[in-house]
């Protein structure tokens, strides 16, 4: 027997799109909430859920590509509405652009989940749809298409067990295992015939959790070294460079006698190019000598014997610069930068874009601190937006860095979710590596995590302008993410491959079939 859709009655109207546009946009959004500043993490664990839902109940694969481009879009946005001040209108194009990355996934998900699926259908789904997800984030997150800011497994930063995967598989496991659990419970909820698969496919993520907090090694703790952070807060208006920098030298002085082994500043903490300033490096050498420590600053201004302007972590010892600088090799679009500016340049009119490029660097660096007064430690810096990327830190401590250091300025987002959403990736780069990170900022939220990911003494939050003393435990060793690298993110690619294959191979067969 054929059913057949009932036809529309003439005069009678179709019922409007928008509102299941919005409630996709909505459904999407959700997801923002498990990361800082409202820090539901358990929400991530149902947050997709709604927007699987209703991707997988379109009466069209159009239909559900549209709701995960919708989907895709809302999210985006609401992990990023702080940038409404500095980008206005410009965010939700953004946004929107973005979110066409998620339509493919909807289908995947429709393909998968839509009608009524059997058992089969529903195990696939639980590793293709968690792996379709995993390429959207992986292609989002290069750094010219806005970077990995809010990867869903970042929002598990302070969840135990969660960093215990991370050290195993990154950031990019924990964000699969999420998914795949999401997906098994809008299983249960939409495929009764296939409730035994999903229930299964539950308990297998929380058994790859269990058995990874289980069996998964634990960093060889060796020793602690002080670190001190000073963060000068909030210093507006008219020579605001030089009243930053006086701040800056009156905390790190009332560091003397407290044997510190390093003192970090935030990004963008010295205005002037230190070559042309030789009255700011005598004033920075003399620091150090009074601390007995080494001092990493950050200078961004043009530099005098290169083009243009750069932003470099720079270390002062006693004797003046050491020789170790780094300069900041990816850059925040708009915020440093505007791709294609002859195409995007406009963005300057309507925001807060960069009127000049900043230049890049072109590689990384550990710099070693001397035997008298940091113990010979390796410190690997990395320069605020690239705390979010995984594969930087994790080369750093391949190259031997013992302790990663990210400095940062928030003071545009004082108010918003921002400081405390990039204060979070320290404990995640952390536990990844199993080494310890320090997250300085100008402004913002300054914090240390240990290797574990833990977090270490107490925070300075929004509104200090203070210097504060870390003892941070170091760790001998290699984590298993470190030693094997992304292969979530391979095996994600390889699951998506195998299920193209077997799809075009069930195509193909059927056509002459169909023709006879």
């Amino acid at each position: 027997m054929t059913v057949r859709t009932p036809a529309r009655q003439p005069g009678r109207p179709l019922a409007s799109p928008w509102p299941r546009a919005c409630m996709a946009v909505g459904a999407g959004a959700v997801p923002a909430l498990a990361f800082p500043a409202p820090s539901l993490w358990w929400l991530a664990w149902v947050a997709l859920v709604p927007w699987l839902l209703l991707v997988r109940s379109a009466r069209t694969g159009r239909r559900a590509a549209l709701d995960g481009w919708l989907g895709g879009a809302g999210f985006l946005f609401a992990l990023h509405h702080w940038l409404l001040p500095s980008l206005h209108v410009f965010i939700l194009v953004l946004a929107a652009l973005l979110g066409l990355l998620w339509a493919p996934w909807g289908l995947l998900v429709h393909r998968l989940l839509g009608g009524v699926p059997g058992a089969g259908r529903v195990v696939v789904a639980l590793f293709v749809v968690p792996a379709g997800w995993l390429l959207v984030e992986l292609v989002r997150s290069w750094e010219y298409l806005g970077g990995p800011w809010g990867l869903l497994g970042a929002s598990q930063w302070q969840v135990a067990p969660a960093l215990r995967v991370a050290s195993v598989g990154g950031v990019w496991l924990v964000g699969f295992l999420i998914v795949a659990f999401n997906t098994g419970l809008a299983a249960v909820i939409s495929a009764p015939r296939a409730r035994a698969a999903a229930f299964g496919g539950l308990l297998a993520c929380a058994l790859a959790v269990g058995g990874i907090w289980v069996w998964a090694p634990l960093p060889q703790y060796a020793g602690t070294v002080r670190v001190a952070i000073v963060q000068p807060g909030v210093i507006g208006g008219k020579g605001s460079v030089q009243r930053r920098f006086d701040r800056e030298e009156e905390l790190t002085r009332s560091l003397a006698g407290q044997r510190v082994d390093l003192v970090v500043w935030g990004e963008s903490s010295i205005g002037q190019d230190l070559q042309n300033r030789p009255d700011l490096r005598d004033r920075l050498t003399a620091l150090s000598r009074a601390v007995r420590a080494d001092v990493l600053v950050n200078v961004d201004a043009r530099r005098s014997d290169q083009p243009g302007i750069f932003k470099s972590s720079v270390l002062i010892g006693p004797d003046g610069p050491t020789g170790d600088r780094y300069d900041k090799m990816r850059l925040v679009p708009f915020g440093e930068y505007v791709p294609a500016r002859s195409l995007l340049g406009w963005a300057t009119s309507v925001g807060k874009a960069a009127d000049e490029d900043r230049r890049r660097g072109d590689t990384q660096v550990v710099m070693r601190l001397p035997e008298t007064s940091g113990r010979g430690l390796r410190v690997g810096p990395l320069v605020c937006f690239e705390s979010a990327f995984p594969d930087m830190s994790r080369q750093l401590a391949r190259d031997g860095a013992q302790l990663l250091v990210a400095q940062s300025a928030t003071s545009t987002f004082q108010g918003s979710w921002a400081p405390a959403q990039h204060a979070s990736l320290a404990a995640l780069r952390a536990a990844e590596t199993w080494r310890p990170m320090v997250h300085a900022t100008l402004t913002g939220v300054s914090t240390v995590a240990d290797p574990s990911g833990r977090t270490v003494g107490r925070p300075l939050g929004t509104d200090s302008s203070a210097a504060a003393v870390y003892d941070v435990p170091l760790a001998r060793g290699t984590s298993p993410y470190v030693r094997t690298g992304d292969w979530a993110l391979y095996g994600s690619l390889a699951i998506l491959a195998g299920y193209g294959a077997v799809e075009g191979v069930r195509r193909t067969v059927r056509s002459p079939r169909r023709s006879r």
